[in-house]
C-alpha cells in the first residue's frame, strides 16, 4: 500500500460521526526517504540544511536529521528547539534579531550568524565583546540582481532584508573596525517558491563569482557560501515540478569552480516538508450561492492559511465517506465547479477556488495536499477560537 492510500485507510479508521474530522497526517517515511534522497544527490562539499521556518514540528525534525548536516533557525524558540541536536550546525537568520537571540546564538558557538545590517553587526560585535568571544558572520547581501521569476522575491528589489549590494564597500570599510567580527561567509537567500531550475543554477553561479570576487577584493578567508532555500512546489500543477535532478547535476557541474574549503550550503524548508503532509477537514454543508457552487469544511485558513494568503486553490482530493448517520437526507454537489471554504466568519477563508468537482457531499473527506510546510505554523489558530486539528503520523 502506498503512503498515500494508507493515509486515506487511516482517516476513514479515525472519522467519528459525532465529531467532525480534522487533522494534519504526516507522512514521516517518505519525508526520511525524500531528506535522504536529496542529500545523497548533493556534492560533498555542499551542505544540506533544514530551514525550520517551513515546520518546525519536533517529529518532523526528528526524521530528518539524520539526512541532514544543520538546520537554519530565525528565532531564539527555533533556536531552542534544537538544543536536542548537538552534533549538528546551526545558523540563525532574520531581519530583527533580538539582542537575547544574539547573546544565545554566540554563547552557544553557533556556525554562523546571518547579518542583516551595519547596526546588527555593530550590536553582535559589541555583545561578542561583552561575552569575550570572537564571532563567525555571513553578511546577507541584497543583490541588484536576483531570480525574477519565483513566486516571492527577497533580493534584486527594495525590501526589509540584506544589504544593498552597492553599499558593500563603505560597509566593509566599517566593519573593518571592528575585532570581534569576523566575515567567513555571504548569506544570499533571494526568494521563494523559485520552479524553474535552470534560473536557480544560474542565481548559484552568481552568487559563487559574487563572494570569490568579494573575498579577493576585501582580503576576506571565507568558508561558507549560503543560496538560501527557495526551490519551490507546484501546488497548481504538480505534473510540472522543480527539475531537481537537472539541478542537482548543474551543482556538481558549478563545484570545479568553487574553492575546496569552502562549505556551500542550501538550507532548504519548503521543498523537503511540504510533499510530506497532508491536511483533512470533513464536508460539513455544500449549497450553490448566485450560482456559484459552495462547499464548507471543520477546518479553514486558520488551519492552512497559505490558499488564503497566496490567493490559489490548494491541490486536494476528495476521500468519498459511505456511512451517513442522519435521518435525512444527504447533501451533495455533482459535476461543478467548486469553491472550498471553511468554519471563519469571513469570506477570505477560501481553500480552493473555482475547482471541478465530479462529486463532493456532506460527511465526506477533503485531503489537501503538499500541506507539510508553510500551513500549521503560520496560521491565525486562535480567530474564533475553534478547536485544533489531529496531529497523526503515519
Amino acid at each position: 500500500m502506498s503512503s498515500a492510500e494508507q493515509i486515506k485507510t487511516e482517516i476513514l479508521k479515525m472519522k467519528s460521526a459525532r465529531h467532525p474530522f480534522c487533522a494534519y497526517i504526516y507522512d514521516i517515511k517518505g519525508l526520511e526517504e525524500h531528506a535522504l534522497s536529496l542529500a545523497a544527490s548533493l556534492p560533498e562539499q555542499v551542505s544540506l540544511y533544514y530551514a525550520m521556518k517551513a515546520n518546525p514540528d519536533p517529529v518532523l525534525i526528528h526524521a530528518i536529521q539524520r539526512h541532514v548536516k544543520g538546520f537554519e533557525a530565525a528565532s531564539l524558540g527555533e533556536l531552542d528547539k534544537l538544543t536536542a541536536f548537538p552534533d549538528h550546525q546551526k545558523v540563525i537568520s532574520g531581519p530583527a534579531k533580538t539582542d537575547e537571540f544574539l547573546k544565545a546564538a554566540i554563547a552557544r558557538d553557533i556556525r554562523m550568524i546571518h547579518a542583516e545590517s551595519l547596526w546588527e553587526v555593530e550590536r553582535i560585535h559589541l555583545i561578542a565583546q561583552l561575552l569575550g568571544k570572537k564571532v563567525r558572520i555571513a553578511l546577507r547581501i541584497n543583490l541588484e540582481a536576483a531570480i525574477g521569476k519565483a513566486r516571492l522575491t527577497m533580493a534584486g528589489k527594495p525590501t526589509q532584508f540584506g544589504i544593498d549590494e552597492t553599499r558593500l564597500p563603505e560597509i566593509m570599510e566599517m566593519i573593518k573596525q571592528l575585532p570581534f567580527v569576523e566575515i567567513t561567509g555571504f548569506h544570499f537567500h533571494s526568494v521563494s517558491n523559485n520552479l524553474d531550475a535552470s534560473a536557480h543554477l544560474a542565481f548559484v553561479s552568481q552568487c559563487l563569482m559574487k563572494a570569490k570576487e568579494w573575498e579577493a577584493q576585501y582580503h576576506l578567508d571565507l568558508n561558507y557560501v549560503n543560496f538560501g532555500g527557495g526551490i519551490g512546489i507546484h501546488y497548481e500543477k504538480q505534473d510540472e515540478p522543480f527539475h531537481w535532478a537537472a539541478f542537482s547535476q548543474g551543482i556538481h557541474e558549478l563545484m570545479t569552480h568553487a574553492p575546496s574549503n569552502w562549505e556551500l550550503v542550501f538550507e532548504l524548508g519548503r521543498y523537503l516538508a511540504a510533499p510530506f503532509g497532508y491536511y483533512a477537514a470533513e464536508v460539513m454543508d455544500v449549497k450553490e450561492n448566485h450560482g456559484q457552487a459552495y462547499v464548507t469544511v471543520r477546518g479553514g485558513s486558520h488551519h492552512l492559511r497559505l490558499p488564503a494568503a497566496w490567493k490559489m486553490s490548494h491541490p486536494f482530493e476528495v476521500i468519498a465517506v459511505e456511512e451517513w448517520e442522519y435521518p435525512l437526507s444527504r447533501p451533495e454537489l455533482r459535476e461543478k465547479e467548486v469553491w472550498i471554504a471553511g468554519e471563519l466568519c469571513t469570506p477570505n477563508d477560501v481553500l480552493v477556488r473555482g475547482e471541478f468537482c465530479t462529486n463532493i457531499r456532506v460527511g465526506d473527506i477533503v485531503l489537501f495536499h503538499f500541506a507539510g510546510a508553510y500551513a500549521w505554523t503560520i496560521s491565525h489558530h486562535d480567530f474564533l477560537s475553534h478547536g485544533k486539528p489531529q496531529m497523526i503520523y503515519i
